[in-house]
């Protein structure tokens, strides 16, 4: 890169100012729409482009998530001549839900959430894009990595992940028994329910949060979710959670089948999904590759993208930097 993230990239001194007036204007300026995804699920995607650019990134979210929180992210991207797209996982955000509870956080299989991502690459003709490439955070990173996985034909040149989910941080004797104690809930409650532990939506204190030491970034998310009921969602049902496990395990057990290079950014203090995994993972394509790159960030949280200034420059110099070779 030629200049820096804290140079390029919108900081906390002038967030507020950032979000209000030219971030506000460039999301009102996004495309948008819908797409049938498999068992024709209704996707909501977003664009922002220009003539200008020859560069694109697609941004795969995590759980919970949708499109609308990261417009501080894409208004950077954009800012460095890239196109972005981006949309809402089935039975979240502003995508079509899939249960009548609406808060309930759910999926059939593992599975779909890569064949959603299929119909959405196919959307879009990343091809004229001189170059194409992935961002993806948490549980997109999962799914992101098991498509690349298993769409060797895919358009995209590089990958960055940002705190996948190649596992879900849990005490060892809990990880040991959760799928079969999620199975079990499953046969015996047969409809879909929330996991042990788990409830419908509410805003989450910024004290003691497990996602961000950024107290002005939190904020602004979690007063967008109160504000749009639409994209609220709480905790995951146990068929969710048996999938994600599955999934995730398919990420690591698979990892030398990733044929492009690979940036992984890992918050050293995250503490919802499992870091040792994700080295398991780079170990093993590393294997194969010698593009594959693991950056740890120190005083980082789980989500990154919205830490505070430090963190997040140096994770989006990371990943700049990466897209750039």
């Amino acid at each position: 890169m030629s200049n820096n993230a804290i140079d390029i990239c919108t900081q906390e001194h002038d967030y507020e100012y950032q979000m209000k007036y030219p971030i506000s204007s460039f999301w009102n300026n996004r495309q948008q729409g819908y797409v049938e995804g498999k068992e024709n699920k209704k996707l909501y995607w977003i664009s922002l482009t220009s003539p200008a650019h020859s560069k694109a990134i697609l941004m795969v979210n995590g759980r919970t998530e949708s499109v609308c929180r990261y417009q501080e992210l894409f208004y950077d991207l954009f800012k460095q001549g890239f196109d972005i797209y981006s949309f809402d996982h089935r039975g979240q955000g502003m995508s079509e839900r899939l249960l009548d509870d609406h808060d309930m956080g759910h999926v059939e299989d593992f599975q779909d959430y890569i064949d959603d991502l299929d119909v959405i690459v196919k959307q879009f003709d990343f091809n004229r894009y001189s170059r194409r490439f992935i961002l993806a955070h948490s549980m997109g990173g999962a799914i992101s990595t098991r498509y690349i996985q298993t769409h060797h034909s895919q358009p995209f040149h590089a990958i960055a992940l940002c705190a996948p989910m190649f596992g879900i941080n849990m005490p060892s004797p809990l990880r040991a028994i959760a799928k079969p104690l999620c199975k079990t809930l499953i046969r015996w409650k047969k409809h879909p329910h929330y996991a042990p532990g788990q409830t419908s939506y509410q805003r989450a204190p910024f004290e003691g949060n497990t996602l961000s030491h950024c107290k002005i970034r939190f904020e602004w998310s979690a007063d967008l979710f109160d504000s749009v009921k639409e994209i609220q969602m709480g905790g995951p049902t146990s068929q969710w959670v048996w999938q994600a496990i599955l999934g995730a395990e398919q990420c690591v057990k698979h990892a030398q089948e990733v044929n492009i290079p690979l940036l992984l950014v890992q918050p050293a203090l995250d503490t919802v999904v499992d870091n040792k995994a994700q080295n398991q993972f780079i170990a093993q394509l590393s294997r194969a590759r010698q593009d594959a790159i693991l950056v740890p960030v120190a005083d980082a949280k789980h989500e990154i993208l919205v830490e505070k200034d430090s963190p997040r420059n140096q994770a989006l110099d990371a990943i700049l930097g990466f897209f750039e070779q």
